[in-house]
């Protein structure tokens, strides 16, 4: 071991330097981090109003796939080594974190709905609580994903299918025509739905008020991108991009309906329905009534567009969508709204050759945008492309000019701009009255409790039990050998069983082999990892994780069994130590490491929780004009984070002894200025309190950090012993292989010499 111990300082230095530079790297991160989150949390841009995702932090192990793995950027970040929700009003629930997940440590939920009367109460099978045989699929149901979409309209018409075998086919009472399911929309659950029931020869009708299939997806901008990861399209089979332009999209929807002749009518619009007593729907439409079994809702969320209610509104300038941008060029443009429609057509429009472009949003800032529209915008602004005006308002639109009022309260003033195109985005009048009007109940007490809609862990209690018979079956194998695998070295090659169970003979070669597969399958593992390589391989990379857990500790087993239970001083016995190191290191990172992360992180939220408080006791006095509730505010957070995001060790330990007494001089501080500001004596001590409260939760904080950084060294081990591993095993397996060439040359050498040259029957 000359070598290794000759190397070994080497390498010692080589990790201590990378490790130091990743963790300056790492804590930089987090301050970043740290930083981003508070802000979207004033800004309300951390909860997500439908699907977001839901992180067990005793699970998760800080790999970061999920974040890797989410096509909106900044819904997801690193805290502390775990994942954590920074921007979750991005998330449009793909679900990509909940499948890329290795730990099943994410789950994709919907979120707090006991104060939401924007959603309807349905069942699993998105039947309406209240009206049986109605079905609300897609947008309507609160879920806008193109493939949810088209899953809603696959399930409504397995579940009509399913009815109608229970109940038999419709009736057509005194002659009427009865469908047995009604669509109504074109758009993805409308169309899913069609096919599906064309698959499944359901009786049904579908209409759409456009003269074009579509629905909310043929209404976006010419070559948009439409997210719809990989899904099964009923007649057409999987679609495996992930993203389509929206005119790609359509040209499938429509090659379907031609090519398979669906039933759908266009320039029908829905006017009402009602339940007749003999349990079928009446369906008023602008083409008159329409009877059915049963009646699928795809109508989606926007409805018509919601009007400014301003004087000039009707004028022919004024729309409330842009299909193309580069329709419009030397033209004075005003855009009115804040969400990423508004963002996209207005820098959109900007991009055009001689167009002035002003935005107009009634708040101080934009919420809830996509990071790529944040940066598409910011480039226009600092181009000087666009102009945004914020806190305005439209208050009358003329022939070649807008007045514009800006400011709030007493501070607001009318501003004219020239003006040629107004667009407004300010939402749509969803189809709610409609749907209160047919029965449909939007009272939360009604709705039924919202499951989880990731996988559960099962796949991974599997393989613990197949390690724990695995492992039981080698101690019973050593049991029953153990005449063998308890003597000394020296002493095995006198007892019968050597020739079989030592590493070269069947069955411990067996066992060697069998170890190397187990191997070489378990690093297929850091191939479905890669995000560009990883989806090549089938499967989820939880499945992966189960079985790359389930080849370590079998590959360890099988190799104990192969070197007879024994360590020894060859490049084999150094393999199988780095091998002993990296399964321990990744039992360390599968079940112990969380801990230490998720207590920093749960501090986070305990310091999240002492600023609000912090907020609604401070707030009066900002209301009084004293001025102490932002200055107290400040102070604080300058306490929580004075020492927290040091790189370096020495800075952090200055920081913690130059803490008390910094807390002292804030306490004085703030006492002081409480008597000059008036502040009653008990609320000035609740401040005391809440600094004192802070400044040991950002202590705590920092702690855990300490501890996480020196516990994440598992992964390094885990890291290079694994590569340090493989050299060694393939040092090893060549080693043994030119060993065996020369036995077997020295063995035919012999056997030639005795048959005088004659080597046939000859065998190693």
């Amino acid at each position: 071991m000359n070598w290794a111990l000759a190397l070994a300082p080497m390498l010692v230095v080589l990790l201590t330097i990378l490790a130091v530079l990743r963790r300056r790297g790492e804590v930089r991160a987090y301050a970043r981090r740290h930083l981003e989150r508070l802000e979207a949390k004033e800004r309300g841009s951390d909860r997500a109003r439908l699907q977001h995702p839901e992180i067990d932090l005793s699970q998760c192990i800080g790999c970061g796939a999920c974040v890797r793995a989410c096509p909106e950027e900044g819904v997801l970040g690193l805290m502390h080594g775990q994942a954590v929700i920074v921007h979750g009003a991005r998330c449009v629930g793909h679900g990509r974190c909940a499948d890329a997940c290795p730990t099943a440590a994410i789950a994709l939920t919907l979120g707090d709905l006991s104060d939401r009367r924007d959603l309807p109460a349905v069942h699993e099978d998105l039947e309406a609580v209240n009206v049986p045989g109605l079905f609300l699929a897609g947008e309507l149901s609160g879920f806008a994903l193109v493939r949810t979409a088209v899953s809603h309209g696959v399930t409504v018409a397995d579940a009509v299918s399913r009815r109608r075998t229970a109940m038999g086919p419709a009736s057509a009472p005194r002659g009427e025509t009865v469908h047995e399911l009604l669509i109504v929309g074109a758009g993805p659950a409308g169309v899913a739905c069609s096919l599906r029931a064309k698959e499944l020869g359901v009786a049904y009708l579908t209409i759409e008020q456009s003269e074009n299939i579509g629905g909310t997806v043929a209404s976006y901008p010419r070559r948009k991108l439409v997210m719809t990861q990989p899904v099964e399209l009923p007649l057409y089979g999987r679609m495996d991009k992930s993203t389509y332009q929206k005119e790609e999209l359509i040209g499938i929807w429509e090659g379907l309906a031609r090519d398979h002749g669906l039933n759908i009518r266009t320039g029908v619009q829905m006017m009402g329905f009602a339940r007749r007593d003999d349990g079928l729907f009446v369906v008023n439409t602008s083409s008159g009534e329409i009877l059915a079994r049963h009646v699928c809702l795809a109508l989606g969320r926007r409805g018509t567009p919601r009007k400014l209610g301003v004087p000039g509104e009707d004028l022919p300038k004024v729309a409330y969508s842009l299909l193309d941008a580069e329709s419009y060029r030397d033209r004075q443009i005003l855009v009115v709204g804040g969400g990423d429609s508004a963002i996209e057509a207005a820098v959109g429009l900007a991009e055009q050759p001689g167009n002035h472009v002003t935005l107009s949003y009634r708040k101080h800032a934009f919420f809830r945008l996509k990071a790529r529209n944040e940066r598409q915008l910011a480039e226009a602004i600092g181009g000087g492309r666009l102009r945004v005006v914020y806190e305005s308002e439209v208050e009358s639109i003329g022939p070649g000019v807008v007045h514009l009022r800006v400011g709030q309260n007493g501070s607001a003033k009318t501003e004219r701009l020239a003006n040629d195109e107004v667009f407004v985005f300010a939402g749509g009048v969803p189809p709610f009255q409609l749907l209160q009007s047919g029965g449909v109940s939007f009272d939360p007490d009604d709705r039924p409790e919202s499951t989880a809609l990731a996988n559960d862990s099962r796949g991974f209690l599997y393989a613990q039990i197949a390690l724990l018979i695995g492992t039981a079956l080698v101690l019973f194998w050593a049991v029953i050998h153990s005449g063998y695998y308890g003597a000394p070295l020296l002493i095995r090659p006198s007892l019968a069983s050597h020739h079989m169970l030592r590493p070269s003979g069947p069955i411990g070669l067996m066992f060697g082999v069998l170890a190397v597969s187990f191997f070489v399958f378990n690093l297929t593992y850091l191939v479905k990892r890669s995000v560009r390589w990883g989806r090549w391989l089938p499967g989820t990379l939880r499945g992966w994780m189960n079985a790359h857990v389930f080849t370590g500790v079998s590959s360890l087993l099988c190799v104990l069994v192969h070197c007879g239970f024994a360590l020894r001083n060859v490049v084999g016995g150094h393999a199988l130590v780095a091998l002993i190191i990296v399964v321990v290191t990744g039992a360390i990172g599968r079940y112990i490491y969380a801990f230490i992360p998720r207590a920093a992180n749960g501090r986070e939220v305990d310091l999240d929780e002492v600023r609000t408080r912090l907020v609604s006791m401070s707030s009066a006095w900002d209301e009084a004009g004293r001025g102490y509730g932002e200055e107290v505010r400040r102070e604080i957070d300058h306490l929580i984070h004075a020492g927290r995001w040091r790189p370096g060790l020495l800075a952090r330990v200055g920081a913690l002894i130059s803490g008390q007494v910094r807390l002292s001089r804030t306490l004085r501080r703030l006492r002081a200025q409480g008597r000059t500001g008036d502040i009653p004596g008990d609320e000035i001590r609740d401040v005391t309190l809440i600094a004192r409260r802070a400044y040991r939760l950002s202590l705590m904080v920092t702690h855990y950090e300490e501890l996480r950084a020196l516990l994440s060294s598992w992964r390094y081990f885990h890291r290079w012993l694994a590569l340090l591993m493989v050299l060694l095993t393939v040092a090893h397996v060549a080693t043994a292989l030119r060993y065996a060439d020369l036995r077997w040359k020295a063995h035919r050498a012999v056997a030639t010499a005795s048959l005088g040259g004659d080597t046939r029957g000859v065998s190693p």
